[in-house]
C-alpha cells in the first residue's frame, strides 16, 4: 500500500522528517529550514487557554430520540416526537484544573450541544438542579473561591467557606455539594439539569417556561470520601476511563429527557421567584413530563479536536426554545460565547466540532482563523441591494414580559434562602445526614473558627439538626 507524501501546511512535499538543516554535519542550524520552524511553532501552540470553568472534561457522541409529543408547548422540530438528532455531550469538573482527578468532590457539568435541522442548540448545565449564586455580579467572585489562592498558589478551604457563610443563597447548592451526591463514581452515573429556566413556545406564539431534566438510566452511584482518596490514588481519570471503555465494550449510557412546565399566569402567582438559580420547582406542582431520551453511542476521534475545542453556549436555542428573565442565564448568553471566542478563536463555530449541520449565512468580517469560503456576492453588509441573506419575520418570538424600573435590586430582600434546603435536609435519611456532616467536617479542614461559626449559623436556620449535626462533627 502506497502512502502519501508528507507535506508542510502549505502542502510543500517533505524530503527528510529526521534531520535539521545545519552548517556542516556538527554545525549551527540554518534559519531557512523552515520545516523545522514550523514543527516547533506549532509544538508551541497545541494547547489553547484551558477553559476558566468547567476545565477537565469527558465527551462522547450520541443521539437524542423524543418518543412523547410535547408539541403543545414548542414548535422546535428537534423536539417533536419521532425527531432524532446528534448530540455531543461534555461532562466536567466545575472547579479543577485540567490536571484535576476525576474523583474529586465538585459539581459536574452537562452541557449538551444539539446538531438540529434549525441550527445547533446548546444547553450548557448541570448535574445540579441549582448553583451557588442567583446574580451574575457575584459568579466571577464564587469563582475565585474555588480557584487558588495567589500567594499561596494552593486552594483554599477558608476562601470558599467565607464567601458561603457570607451568601445565604448558596445553601441548596452547598447543601448537595456535600452531600452523597457531591462525589459521583462516574459520569454514566449523574443526572444532567439545564438548572436554568428557559421557555418553549409553540405554533401559536405562545410561551410556557420550562425546566430540562436528564435522568441517568445507569442509576446514581457515588463515591464516599474515603472512598474516592483509593481511587485518586490510583486513577486520576477514573470517570474518563470509565464512559470511554463502557462506549467501546458497546454498552452504551442513557438517560431519560424529561420537563417541567408552568404557565406565565402560574410564574406570576408562585410564591418564590421562578427564575431564580438557586430555587427548584417541586415535582408536587410542577411534575415531570416525559420527552423522550439520550444515548451515548460513539467516542471521540480525537480528544482535542472534538472535546477540548467543543464550545457551548445558552445563546445558542432554536425556534420554538428561548430563554427566561433568569438573571443567571442572561448573563450567560454573552458570556459563554465571549469565553469561547477569546479561547478558541472568532471563529470558534466554524470548527468541526461546533458547525452546525444547517447553512451558515452571516455578515461578519474577517477575523482571525476565518477559513469560509470566499463569496464572490457584492453583498457583505445588510441591507443591501444584491443577492444576500435577509431576515425573516416568521422566526419572531412573542413579546418578553418585563416589568419595573431599572436598578440594583437588592436579591436577598424578600427572598428565602432556607426552606428548600430545609425540605432537602429532611428527605436525608438518618444514614445521608452523617455522611452530610462528615463531607462539610472533611471541607472546612483548617477554616478559621469564626467563619466555622458563621456557616454554622446560617445551617441552625435551615434546620437545628443540621447545625447540631455539623457542630458536632467539626468538634471532633
Amino acid at each position: 500500500m502506497s502512502k502519501k507524501t508528507m507535506t508542510t501546511t502549505a502542502g510543500n512535499p517533505i524530503a527528510d522528517n529526521q534531520n535539521s538543516l545545519s552548517a556542516g554535519a556538527r554545525g549551527p542550524l540554518l534559519m531557512q529550514d523552515y520545516q523545522l520552524l514550523e514543527k516547533l511553532a506549532h509544538q508551541n501552540r497545541e494547547r489553547v487557554p484551558e477553559r476558566v470553568v468547567h476545565a477537565k472534561g469527558s465527551a462522547a457522541f450520541g443521539t437524542l430520540n423524543i418518543t412523547n409529543d410535547i408539541s403543545k408547548y414548542t414548535k422546535a422540530k428537534v423536539l417533536q416526537k419521532g425527531a432524532k438528532t446528534k448530540l455531543l455531550l461534555r461532562f466536567s469538573i466545575v472547579a479543577g484544573e485540567r490536571g484535576a482527578a476525576d474523583a474529586e468532590r465538585d459539581v459536574r457539568g452537562f452541557a449538551l450541544k444539539f446538531y438540529t435541522t434549525e441550527g445547533n442548540w446548546d444547553l450548557a448545565g448541570n448535574n445540579t438542579p441549582v448553583f451557588f449564586v442567583r446574580d451574575p455580579q457575584k459568579f466571577p467572585d464564587f469563582i475565585h473561591t474555588q480557584k487558588r489562592d495567589p500567594r499561596s498558589n494552593l486552594r483554599s478551604n477558608t476562601a470558599a467557606w467565607d464567601f458561603w457563610s457570607l451568601s445565604p443563597e448558596s445553601l441548596h447548592q452547598v447543601t448537595i455539594l456535600m452531600s452523597d451526591r457531591g462525589l459521583p463514581k462516574g459520569y454514566r452515573h449523574i443526572n444532567g439539569y439545564g438548572s436554568h429556566t428557559y421557555s418553549l413556545i409553540n405554533e401559536n406564539n405562545k410561551r410556557s417556561w420550562v425546566k430540562f431534566h436528564f435522568k441517568t438510566k445507569q442509576g446514581i452511584q457515588n463515591y464516599t470520601n474515603r472512598e474516592a482518596e483509593a481511587v485518586v490514588a490510583k486513577d486520576r481519570e477514573s470517570s474518563q476511563r470509565d464512559l470511554y471503555e463502557s462506549i467501546e465494550r458497546g454498552e452504551y449510557p442513557k438517560w431519560n429527557f424529561q420537563i417541567q412546565i408552568m404557565s406565565d399566569e402560574e410564574a406570576k402567582n408562585c410564591p418564590f421567584n421562578p427564575f431564580d438559580l438557586t430555587k427548584v420547582w417541586p415535582h408536587a406542582d410542577y411534575p415531570l413530563i416525559e420527552v423522550g431520551e439520550i444515548e451515548l453511542n460513539k467516542n471521540p476521534e480525537n480528544y482535542f479536536m472534538q472535546v477540548e475545542q467543543s464550545a457551548f453556549s445558552p445563546s445558542n436555542v432554536v425556534p420554538g426554545i428561548s430563554w427566561s428573565p433568569d438573571k443567571m442565564l442572561q448573563a450567560r448568553i454573552f458570556s459563554y460565547a465571549d469565553a469561547h471566542r477569546y479561547r478558541i478563536g472568532t471563529h470558534y463555530e466554524m470548527l468541526p466540532v461546533n458547525r452546525p449541520v444547517v447553512e451558515v449565512n452571516t455578515y461578519h468580517m474577517d477575523g482571525s482563523m476565518n477559513f469560509s469560503e470566499p463569496s464572490a456576492s457584492k453583498a457583505y453588509y445588510e441591507p443591501n441591494s444584491f443577492e444576500g441573506a435577509v431576515e425573516n419575520r416568521d422566526f419572531l418570538e412573542p413579546p418578553f414580559p418585563v416589568d419595573g424600573d431599572g436598578d440594583r435590586y437588592n436579591h436577598r430582600e424578600g427572598n428565602d434562602d432556607f426552606s428548600q434546603p430545609r425540605a432537602l435536609f429532611t428527605l436525608m435519611n438518618a444514614s445521608q445526614k452523617e455522611q452530610l456532616f462528615s463531607n462539610i467536617a472533611d471541607a472546612m479542614d483548617g477554616v478559621p473558627q469564626n467563619i466555622r461559626d458563621r456557616q454554622i449559623a446560617l445551617f441552625e436556620k435551615v434546620h437545628p439538626e443540621y447545625a447540631a449535626g455539623v457542630k458536632k462533627a467539626t468538634s471532633v
